[in-house]
């Protein structure tokens, strides 16, 4: 991301603001071939003329000067006829393009945009850059160099909404079409889609108590958004926190919520509603997978988890944070009253592109109140590919094998948030075809699926996973999904179920694909019958993936490289990757998730290995033999790919004893 530039006001409106600013740092947008011609006011030796916001002149009495030029004095606001003289001129448009933009009639909605949106509406192509659009990005970056000032992409994980909202109000803020972006005990950073207007900054002045302001330009369209967004939130947390919070009043039970209907922050809403609704939506926004709401001794954090790492976003206060704890737990059908014991709920919602998005709900008492998280699930999930997931090759043929075969066992194992899920899921959606009678029983129901027949599991009324699977028994299944094996008594049902002519798949917690074997012993199943029933054991674990957009190349390390391979030795790919950073993936270096596995069938010579005293070390080394790769080489081979890193391969795939 640019860094902005700093510049100094004078806090005098009366005075051109021209005169103050200086050459800015280089910023990093694209030459275009006109460039030579663009120029910005370097100077006030000019007078203000003092006239009024100029109008937008008639098609034919459009003026031919460039944008810059009829700017260079006093202050005015971009108009289109202006925008479109430039882009024409510079050959991002023809005439015939922008005379149709003039002459179309104006909707209400197009009253209001700033003239770049308009432009941007219309998908011309690029005539300086072939094969791409004119969209809005890049109108903003040729704005950028048209006024000298730098360009930044407002990330709202990386605004302090508190501070930058306190800075102006939201009229102020709304009347001049700025918005607070950044605050620190130096200056201010202002972000605005008007880089020629200055009258604000004198009366800005005034109020920042000495501070600076830096100047920088942005998406119009972003800037609209976050604006109303960063002022509803604010106010609803002050309102909230100032109404008294008679939460228990809500009563609404409603089982779709719908989102997006953010109103001005003036309007007088039931302002722990507005909370709720801006925070869904802005985790569906953020890619996240995760809500983490979280009471502190002083103040209410709320992270979310993106491509597994948390991300802390906002700050409430407890009165606060209580409140929408409360909200949720309304919404997710959970007893309100009960604080001192976990429950888990569900709501099922949609984002505002109108996709329907299911949340699970779980609450946790500790020290300083409730802890809420609540687990998105994105419906389309279902509809990837392993080829999406990262499963392919070998791996993919022998999971391919298993889950085909007409009865037996299928585990797969990993710790919590490993994607076990979603393979699961993945898969028996391409197994449940018209022909077969797909049933699960889970604690609880993650996604809900019209093809399968789903059961959850209800511990208060006697329904276990074990009494579960007898029921299902009884329902001609063909295919039965146990969302965990954690008791003798839900394997032996397991066993019975894969002996009867059923294929069951289920997931285990272990480290590795062999340690499901002694796992099973552990747990009290006979090794015979493990052998006669169980086909094969997947472990997986998932890695961020490398952002497309950045990604650098490295040399190579042989150190890390040999650290990854331990106790194999293979020669280094001949490219390593490394994360850089952008503005696609906020500047983490990494976009996405992927999954790494480790696959054991049990051919006959890994089931002759299986007894009751049974080595794990002696089931990986034939395994290893049959063709199984571990976590860390399938990690491996992702990282000779190009997709990860070794560090990220490293952070989650077991530790292989020598």
């Amino acid at each position: 991301m640019a860094t902005p530039v700093t510049r100094e006001t004078s806090g005098k409106d009366s005075e051109p603001v021209q005169a103050e600013r200086g050459p800015t740092e280089a910023v990093n947008i694209a030459q275009h071939p006109a460039a030579a011609t663009l120029s910005a006011p370097e100077s006030a030796d000019e007078p203000a003329d003092g006239s009024a916001v100029e109008q937008a002149p008639a098609v034919e009495g459009s003026e031919s000067k460039p944008l810059a030029e009829r700017l260079h004095g006093a202050e005015r606001l971009i108009d289109l006829p202006a925008a479109l003289d430039d882009l024409v001129r510079e050959g991002f448009v023809s005439q015939r393009q922008a005379e149709d933009i003039l002459i179309a009639p104006r909707t209400k909605k197009e009253l209001t945009q700033h003239p770049l949106e308009i432009i941007a509406e219309r998908e011309y192509d690029n005539r300086n850059k072939p094969g791409h659009k004119l969209d809005l990005d890049t109108l903003t970056l040729w704005l950028c160099e048209k006024s000298r000032q730098p360009h930044l992409r407002i990330d709202p994980l990386k605004i302090n909404v508190n501070a930058v909202t306190e800075v102006m109000s939201y009229a102020f803020a709304q009347r001049h079409n700025i918005l607070a972006v950044d605050v620190t005990d130096d200056e201010v950073v202002i972000a605005s889609g008007q880089p020629f207007m200055y009258q604000w900054e004198g009366m800005l002045t005034q109020t920042l108590r000495g501070r600076r302001i830096r100047r920088v330009v942005t998406n119009p369209a972003d800037l609209s958004r976050y604006m109303l967004e960063f002022y509803t939130m604010a106010r609803a947390v002050s309102k909230a926190e100032d109404a008294g919070l008679e939460v228990s009043s809500i009563a609404n039970f409603e089982q779709l919520l719908e989102l997006g209907q953010l109103k001005s922050p003036e309007a007088n809403d039931a302002h722990v509603v507005n909370i709720v609704d801006w925070l869904l939506q802005y985790a569906f926004d953020q890619r996240a997978s995760d809500i983490h709401i979280e009471p502190r001794r002083d103040m209410g954090l709320i992270r979310f988890r993106i491509d597994g790492v948390l991300h802390h976003v906002y700050e409430l206060p407890n009165a606060v944070n209580a409140a929408v704890t409360s909200r949720l737990k309304i919404l997710g059908r959970m007893d309100v009253a009960e604080k001192r014991r976990p429950q888990d709920g569900r709501v099922k919602t949609k984002s505002q592109d109108g996709n329907e998005i299911e949340l699970r709900l779980s609450t946790l008492p500790t020290a300083f109140g409730e802890k809420m998280v609540l687990r998105i699930f994105d419906p389309d999930v279902l509809l990837r590919s392993f080829k999406e997931l990262g499963l392919v090759g070998k791996d993919f043929e022998r999971w391919q094998h298993m889950t085909h075969s007409p009865n037996g066992i299928v585990l797969v194992t990993g710790p919590t948030g490993s994607g076990k899920t979603t393979t699961l899921y993945s898969s028996l959606k391409q197994l449940a075809t018209s022909e077969v009678n797909v049933c699960t029983i889970e604690d609880p129901i993650e996604m809900v699926e019209p093809t399968f027949n789903q059961m959850q599991v209800q511990h208060n009324i006697s329904v276990s996973f074990a009494s579960g699977v007898r029921a299902l028994l009884r329902q001609d299944p063909d295919i039965i999904m146990i969302g965990q094996i954690r008791d003798l008594e839900t394997a032996n049902m397991a066993i019975q179920a894969a002996l009867t002519g059923h294929l069951v798949i289920s997931t285990l917690h272990t480290n590795d694909a062999p340690s499901a074997i002694t796992r099973l012993l552990d747990l009290g199943v006979p090794a015979y019958m493990i052998k006669a029933t169980v086909l094969g054991v997947m472990a997986q674990r998932l890695v961020r993936t490398l952002c497309p957009h950045c990604k650098v190349e490295e040399a190579v390390d042989q150190e890390a490289w040999d650290l990854l391979m331990r106790p194999f030795r293979a020669k280094p790919p001949k490219r390593f990757f490394a994360p850089h950073g952008c503005l696609e993936c906020r500047d983490t270096g990494y976009m996405g998730r992927m999954g790494i596995y480790e696959l054991l069938p049990l051919t006959d010579n890994v089931k002759a290995l299986i007894k009751n005293d049974s080595e794990i070390d002696d089931i990986r080394a034939v395994g290893l033999k049959e063709g199984m790769r571990t976590l860390r080489l399938s990690g491996a081979q992702k990282v000779g790919a190009g997709l990860t890193t070794i560090s990220e391969v490293l952070r989650v795939a077991p530790i292989i004893q020598d």
